[in-house]
C-alpha cells in the first residue's frame, strides 16, 4: 500500500506554501513547524493567510523569537485555539536560544515547548526525512477505514497508530506522512469519499462495509452553555482594551474588559465602573468544551479617570481591526459598531 500511496502523491499531491514538491528537499523545518501548530484544528483554507502574514512579518524563528509577544498574538486573532500562539513564541525563543536550530529527531522535538507527539513527529518526517508514526485526524480516518477498526474512538487510537505504524516506510517517511494527509484531505473524506479514485481502495476493508462507518465516533455529550457580560467602554473615537492574563481563555489577547466567565463557570455579572449602564445585545460563540452567550453593556460615560493605564488602554474605533480582538470580542464590537 505503501508504494501505491507514494505513487498516487507523486502525481497528485497538493501545492500548499510550507511543502517541497514531492522527492525534493526537505522545506525549511521552521516554515514545517509553524504550519504544522496552525494546522492543528484548524482548515488548511484558513490557516494559508495566517501562514503567508507570520512568514513575512517573521521569516525565520529567530525573528519570531525576537518579536514582541502583543503582535504575534494580535497576527494570531481569529485562528483559536490561543494556547498555541503562546506556545509558537516559547517555542521560538527556546530554539533561538538553544543555537536557533530545531532538533532534528521526534525525542529532541518533544523537549521543545508545546510540540506534542503528532507535531515532534511529522515535523521530524518532513523537515528531516526521519520515520516517523505521523496521525493526525485525515491519518485516522484513512487507517481506521483501511482496517475496518470497529472500536469507537478514543479507544480506537492504541490500535489506529499501530496499524499506521506497519504502513509506514523508512524511505520517504516526510512524503509519506503528506500523502496520507492529502488523502484524507481530498479523497477519504469524512462523507461522500471517493472510493473509486482512492490508490488504496484494493487493500480497504472498510471500504466493503461502508467506509463511512468508520471511524466509529463516540456519542456526542451536550456542552455546557456558559454565560457572562462583557463592557463596552467608550469616549469619542476610542474604546477602552485590556489584555487578558497569560493563561486560561483567550491568553494574552487583546480584549473587551468582562466580568470572569469562563470554562468552568458563568461570570460574576460584577460592573467594572459604577454609573449608567444598558445591555445592547447578546453575542453567542462555540469554544471547543462549551458554548458562551455574552451579554454586551455599553457604558454611558461618567467616570473614565478611575480607568488606570495598567488595566488597559484606549484604542482608536477605526483602528479597531489592528487589535487582533479574538473572535468573539470582534462579534461583541461588531453589534456595538452596527447598532
Amino acid at each position: 500500500p505503501a508504494a501505491a500511496l507514494l505513487g498516487w502523491y507523486d502525481r497528485q499531491a497538493r501545492v500548499l506554501p510550507w511543502r517541497a514538491a514531492p522527492g525534493q528537499p526537505p522545506p525549511d523545518p521552521y516554515r514545517v513547524w509553524l504550519s504544522e501548530v496552525m494546522l492543528q484544528q484548524t482548515t488548511v483554507a484558513a490557516v494559508q493567510p495566517y501562514f503567508a502574514k507570520f512568514t513575512l512579518a517573521w521569516p525565520t524563528v529567530a525573528a519570531l523569537a525576537a518579536a514582541d509577544e502583543g503582535e504575534v498574538m494580535a497576527a494570531w486573532a481569529g485562528l483559536g485555539y490561543y494556547a498555541r500562539a503562546r506556545n509558537l513564541i516559547a517555542c521560538a525563543r527556546a530554539v533561538a536560544q538553544s543555537g536557533g536550530a530545531f532538533p532534528d529527531t521526534e525525542d529532541g522535538l518533544r523537549q521543545l515547548p508545546g510540540l506534542g507527539a503528532y507535531t515532534a513527529a511529522a515535523v521530524a518526517a518532513i523537515a528531516f526525512g526521519r520515520r516517523a508514526v505521523v496521525v493526525d485526524a485525515n491519518v485516522e480516518r484513512v487507517v481506521a477505514r483501511l482496517y475496518a477498526i470497529a472500536e469507537p474512538l478514543p479507544g480506537a487510537r492504541k490500535a489506529i497508530r499501530a496499524r499506521a505504524d506497519e504502513l509506514t516506510p523508512d524511505e520517504r517517511s516526510g512524503d509519506f506522512a503528506q500523502a496520507m494527509m492529502d488523502l484524507g484531505a481530498t479523497v477519504c473524506t469524512s462523507r461522500a469519499p471517493r472510493c473509486l479514485l482512492c490508490p488504496l481502495a484494493e487493500w480497504c476493508a472498510g471500504r466493503r462495509a461502508g467506509a463511512e462507518r468508520y471511524p466509529v465516533k463516540a456519542a456526542k455529550q451536550a456542552k455546557p452553555l456558559r454565560q457572562g457580560r462583557a463592557f463596552w467602554i467608550a469616549q469619542p473615537g476610542q474604546v477602552w482594551l485590556v489584555r487578558r492574563p497569560g493563561k486560561g481563555m483567550l491568553g494574552g489577547m487583546r480584549a473587551l474588559p468582562d466580568d470572569g466567565w469562563s470554562a468552568r463557570g458563568d461570570g460574576s455579572g460584577q460592573l467594572p465602573l459604577p454609573g449608567n449602564w444598558r445591555s445592547l445585545g447578546t453575542v453567542r460563540h462555540s469554544f471547543t468544551h462549551f458554548d458562551l452567550e455574552l451579554q454586551l453593556m455599553l457604558y454611558s460615560p461618567e467616570d473614565w479617570v478611575s480607568l488606570g493605564a495598567e488595566q488597559g488602554e484606549w484604542w482608536a474605533i477605526d483602528r479597531l481591526a489592528e487589535a487582533g480582538l479574538p473572535t468573539l470580542f470582534a462579534k461583541a464590537a461588531a453589534l456595538v459598531l452596527a447598532s
